[in-house]
């Protein structure tokens, strides 16, 4: 996991924006995506533990982001369901 040190409330400010553009990056698919699903196949993690990523807070509240390895297999994940969507629809 990746810990960063929070000096300043600028600190925190730009923690805070960093994780809700990532949520605004994927708002589109929010409601369209099985998170759970995603959690456990690509992560294997809970799926509290995905929410709790992309809310930019830890289970205790505490600010927490995406490691870049982590964004890396998020990003592998999305391109992989698209690619499964592809073919699904390509048998329609």
């Amino acid at each position: 996991m990746q810990m960063v040190e929070i000096k300043t409330i600028n600190d925190m400010e730009v923690i805070m924006n960093a994780q809700a553009s990532m949520k605004k990056r994927l708002e589109d698919l929010l409601v369209a995506i099985s998170w759970a699903d995603l959690a456990r196949n690509y992560f294997g993690k809970s799926s509290s533990w995905l929410y709790h990523k992309l809310d930019g807070r830890d289970g205790n509240g505490k600010p927490t982001s995406f490691s870049l390895e982590e964004q890396q297999i998020l990003k592998g994940a999305l391109v992989d369901l698209s690619e499964r969507i592809r073919r699904a629809a390509d048998k329609i």
